[in-house]
């Protein structure tokens, strides 16, 4: 398709497609997607205890998890102290021999995990896990 100016030159129309900021967007999308990347692994920012022992888990997995502020979470979701073994037991599908995993800040009082336990054996779940980060010695760092 041809175009003619005011000067009577003919000019032919541009289909390139400027794909510069096309890029510049699929780059900051990639940089937020990587930043955001490791929270998505659990969307509760718990600081571990750190131990020597540490089992890397890979199946699927019931998590427990206590903030800071004592608030009690199954996946992501918070509970009721009262409510979290029918509603770990719910998920099991009624297993009691399934594992449930507790991940637990290190601030937060032992009383308070202490009763996050009693609960869970309340329910009759047997296989609890506690979850920590591997300790890091000078000469392994």
């Amino acid at each position: 398709m041809a175009f003619t100016n005011l000067q009577g030159k003919t000019q032919t129309s541009m289909s390139d497609i400027n794909v510069t900021p096309f890029v510049d967007v699929m780059l900051v999308l990639l940089v937020i997607f990587m930043l955001t990347a490791p929270l998505l692994e659990s969307g509760i920012e718990v600081d571990l205890p750190k131990t020597k022992t540490v089992k890397v888990i890979s199946e699927e997995r019931v998590v427990v998890t206590i903030d800071k502020r004592q608030t009690i979470y199954v996946g992501n979701d918070p509970v009721n102290i009262h409510n979290l073994g029918q509603i770990i037991l719910k998920q099991l599908k009624g297993s009691g021999e399934s594992p449930v995993y507790i991940r637990c800040d290190q601030a937060v009082p032992f009383g308070a995990f202490a009763e996050v336990i009693d609960a869970l054996k309340q329910a009759k779940l047997t296989n609890v896990n506690i979850v920590t980060e591997p300790l890091h010695t000078k000469g392994n760092t």
